[in-house]
């Protein structure tokens, strides 16, 4: 049972972006970002932000004229500024170049033509996607007098999705295709095989080598792209593999009956390339089923609802459990919209409206001296909303929330149908959904009575910030950091290290309480949970919604939570993201939560002193340091807390911002995200124990 719990946390330890090995997995991607905030002075952002938009400084401004003017052929638009299309240049703007190419596949799979598409990453970190639709067009395009293949690799905006008889609905409209891959990768080769003939035609850097020419006769059919990300583009080059698995997950679930196959030729398992298929008959029952594998059920069967007589279809599944969080995830096409949208606002008001109408006509209410809200109707509550849009409006230019209008009454009316028959003909499972609201209406008026009681305090004591909190001077958020470092010890050292100007240092006392586990009014008398949120200056509940995160006094930007490199230290980092993910969330999306890496080991040879954050870097320098083969002359002090460096250690090796490293927190998939932080620290041992069975290998535990 120790070791069996030992390897547990030594995966809490893996998981959460320690820079010592290779993560095998992804729900929060923590991204490594040198920090670039200079120690006494901060360069104003509008001179940074001038700068990024204006390549070319003009000494006098009457010497802007025409020739100033550029005009970006082709494809050169996308590589001067990929950001504009793919979002970033980091690790998701990487993947996107495969969702870009995949999103091909499944809109012929949508369109019933292909029902098995193949994705591999191969040894060099190239990505080959291959799919048994019909081919892309290879005549010759009547306007541009050159191939189709040839027109939809090199010209933006070029593509069967643009007319209606050929796609229905598409979601690889979502960026600019499969040329915008083309022209950011330094080769791409694409190969048809349609009508008989198998077409081929190679690119550099977007631009062609040759026409597109025949090589051979085929009985297969089916588009396979081969490509290869540009180095000089992207800050990342390498891609994740549990990144793309979980996408291509969601696109099995989403898209029942197409067959996905994965396989990874970078890592071998017993003589094997690493690979997955994913495959799903069950669909969006099926999705939300393993959503809540690792949660205590209160229905069995998930409820699920379809309309397709209508001009937009809708899919819904839902279910509900025994937490305290709602987790809806939506898609648009099978473009996941994490920031929801008409159609997600169309099944909120159906839900609230049926189940309040049952659980009236029911007589359930009447006892209950508190008003039921929309939230109750949705705490413990996990639901899958997909809709096809033949022409979908996104707000932003990410395509992460839907914009159309008449969508909301389409979903409204689908849910309001089939959950009213639904609850009719199960009266024992409505009884028990209408209970769970209940409770949750009394949980949710004790949390807020623990709210006001603690916001009370904070403004009769004049201020309230935590007792232990040693403020910085500077008052502007987009500047000040907050450090949330385990135990007294290290806090005191980090107190004594920091830049007071902009560094705040609040010390935590052992393990803060696990959210996963507790109602919310719980997490008001945790006493380091009310630090964390008044240190913050943040508090829940806005006009719109009672727990929603109000960032209006949110005093830093930076949130910082530096923990001990071991495993009670990975336990502590955890619990605190769980915190964040469950109850504030939108420091996580606003990109404002930073996990710090203290360094592992001290190597000492005389005078010569030397950090080393992962082992690799370990053994390199000790070869370096080490005269004559001689490495046990190099000595090796291995860091297990943080309480172990003196201040001047501390500062210069985790809080200095020219010489840090800090990684980012951000969230790739929400839906995963959900899962796996339900898995680890939720009631349910089963799935936990057969993940630690099976990821075992992967953790790194001190002896």
């Amino acid at each position: 049972m120790v070791l069996f719990s030992t390897i547990f946390l030594g995966l809490l330890h893996l998981i959460l972006c320690k820079n010592t090995y290779t993560s095998h997995f992804f729900f929060l991607n923590c991204a490594v970002k040198k920090t670039e905030i200079n120690r006494s002075t901060n360069p104003p952002k509008s001179r940074e932000l001038y700068q990024t938009m204006s390549e070319e400084k003009l000494s006098n401004p009457e010497d802007y004229g025409a020739g100033n003017i550029q005009v970006l052929e082709g494809l050169e638009a996308v590589r001067k500024r990929p950001a504009m299309y793919i979002g970033d240049v980091g690790i998701k703007g990487l993947h996107h170049l495969i969702w870009e190419v995949v999103d091909n596949s499944i809109d012929e799979a949508l369109a019933g033509h292909c029902d098995t598409i193949r994705v591999t990453v191969n040894e060099d970190n190239s990505i080959t996607v291959e799919d048994n639709g019909r081919g892309i067009p290879t005549d010759m395009h009547p306007k541009e007098k050159k191939s189709a293949l040839e027109v939809v690799l090199t010209v933006l905006h070029a593509g069967g999705k643009f007319d209606k008889d050929t796609y229905k609905v598409s979601g690889g409209l979502h960026g600019v295709g499969v040329s915008c891959v083309n022209a950011l990768s330094t080769d791409l080769k694409a190969t048809v095989y349609r009508n008989g003939v198998i077409t081929e035609q190679e690119f550099k850097i977007g631009a062609p080598q040759y026409p597109a020419r025949e090589i051979g006769k085929t009985d297969k059919r089916g588009t396979t792209i081969h490509f290869k990300p540009d180095d000089s583009i992207f800050t990342i080059t390498e891609f994740k593999y549990e990144t793309i698995a979980t996408r291509l997950r969601e696109m099995a679930y989403l898209n029942s009956g197409i067959r996905i196959h994965l396989q990874d030729l970078r890592e071998m398992e017993d003589g094997q390339p690493k690979s997955d298929e994913f495959f799903s008959e069950g669909g969006l029952v099926e999705f939300v089923q393993y959503l809540d594998e690792t949660r205590e059920k209160i229905i069995e069967t998930p409820i699920y609802i379809e309309s397709v007589n209508q001009e937009v279809p809708v899919q819904v599944a839902m279910n509900y459990n025994s937490s305290y969080t709602e987790n809806v995830v939506s898609y648009v096409n099978t473009i996941n919209t994490h920031e929801g949208g008409t159609h997600v606002t169309g099944f909120r008001r159906a839900l609230t409206r049926t189940l309040k109408a049952y659980a009236d006509k029911s007589g359930m209410l009447e006892k209950l001296k508190i008003e039921v809200s929309g939230d109750d109707f949705r705490e413990g509550l996990t639901a899958v909303i997909s809709v096809k849009v033949a022409e979908p409006q996104f707000e932003g230019q990410t395509k992460t929330k839907l914009g159309n209008s008449d969508v909301v009454g389409f979903v409204d009316s689908a849910v309001s149908e089939v959950l009213q028959a639904w609850l009719e003909e199960h009266p024992r499972e409505a009884k028990t959904i209408v209970g769970k609201v209940i409770l949750a209406a009394q949980a949710r008026h004790a949390a807020r009575k623990a709210r006001e009681m603690v916001q009370r305090k904070n403004i009769l004591g004049g201020g309230g910030l935590p007792g232990k909190l040693a403020d910085c001077a500077n008052s502007d958020p987009t500047v000040c950091e907050l450090y949330l470092v385990e135990g007294d010890s290290a806090g005191g050292s980090a107190k004594q290290g920091r830049d007071r100007d902009f560094q705040a240092i609040l010390p935590l006392k052992g393990k803060i309480l696990n959210v996963e586990k507790a109602h919310e009014h719980k997490i008001y008398d945790n006493d380091e949970i009310k630090n964390i949120l008044t240190a913050l200056g943040v508090k829940f509940g806005t006009v719109n919604d009672d727990k929603e995160l109000d960032l209006a006094g949110l005093r830093y930007h930076k949130i910082i939570i530096m923990t001990d490199a071991d495993i009670d230290g990975s336990h502590i980092r955890t619990l605190i993201l769980t915190l964040f993910f469950r109850y504030m969330r939108p420091l996580i999306e606003r990109g404002y939560v930073y996990i710090a890496l203290p360094p592992l080991y001290l190597l000492k040879k005389g005078k010569d002193e030397r950090y080393c954050w992962t082992e690799e870097e370990r053994k390199r320098l000790i070869s370096e340091m080490a005269k004559e083969g001689k490495e046990d002359s190099v000595g090796i002090q291995r860091y297990k807390g943080l309480g172990e460096m003196n201040p001047e250690q501390l500062w210069s090796t985790t809080m200095d911002p020219n010489t840090r490293t800090l990684k980012q927190v951000t969230i790739d998939s929400a839906a995963e995200a959900d899962h796996l932080f339900s898995m680890l620290m939720g009631d349910e041992v089963a799935p936990r124990r057969d993940f630690i069975e099976k990821n075992a290998k992967y953790a790194k535990i001190d002896s």
